[in-house]
């Protein structure tokens, strides 16, 4: 699986989200870090087809990102997901389930495993309204992980989690890393230094970096933080 950004832009009146920026995405973690209004956030979701650039192309494997096709492949975990406070775990991720096209009898057998893999099958049958904000966001990417993804695009993934909880995150995002194309959006640079082998860094809507993770002689929160008070 490969993913290629081509020139994407994303302009809202008079503000460039998102400025002629190219780049390619492969199996494995890909980190993208930015400072809050980077564009980060509008980036992820032209990559998850929930809005069009304003110019610009994404193609996965040759497959438009506007397609059924894509849409099939890709697992999506917004900074802010949508959740019903009155559904509990499991009938929540029975409705994701159906809005993937997941048959019944599978998506009741893949949502067991998932919610034991994010900690929550105890949990499974109270209403999200009582849940944390840890344990929303637990659901948010077991929600994430329903069709096998061979795309997985989290925004924020580990915001709310305690370090128990992002390790075994992180973790998990390794292993899904290996067979999966994976981006990670995160302001903590710790979680990518363990589990990333490139990162993007954006920057007022454009791409200053594109690169390893790791370089001999190098720190990389260090780096980042230099990258992005640069003037």
């Amino acid at each position: 699986m490969h993913i290629k950004v081509d020139r994407l832009t994303k302009q809202y009146k008079n503000k460039i989200a998102v400025d002629r920026i190219s780049f390619s995405l492969k199996e494995g973690v890909t980190g993208l870090l930015g400072s809050n209004g980077a564009g980060k956030s509008t980036l992820m979701r032209m990559l998850s087809g929930i809005i069009e650039p304003t110019s610009g192309e994404i193609h996965a494997n040759g497959i438009q990102v506007s397609s059924e096709q894509y849409r099939a492949l890709l697992g999506y975990l917004p900074q802010d997901f949508g959740y019903y406070p009155e559904f509990s775990a499991r009938n929540f991720l029975l409705y994701m389930s159906a809005l993937k096209g997941l048959s019944k009898a599978h998506a009741k057998s893949k949502l067991e495993t998932l919610l034991d893999l994010v900690g929550l099958a105890d949990v499974a049958n109270k209403k999200i309204g009582t849940f944390s904000g840890g344990m929303k966001q637990r659901l948010g990417i077991a929600q994430a992980l329903l069709n096998d993804p061979k795309i997985l695009i989290l925004d924020e993934p580990t915001s709310g989690l305690d370090p128990k909880e992002r390790a075994r995150f992180r973790n998990l995002i390794a292993e899904i890393g290996k067979e999966s194309i994976v981006l990670f959006s995160t302001h903590i640079v710790s979680d990518l230094e363990h589990i990333a082998h490139s990162i993007l860094i954006m920057k007022d809507g454009s791409l200053v970096y594109d690169g390893p993770v790791k370089k001999d002689d190098w720190d990389l929160e260090e780096f980042y933080i230099r990258e992005i008070e640069t003037v």
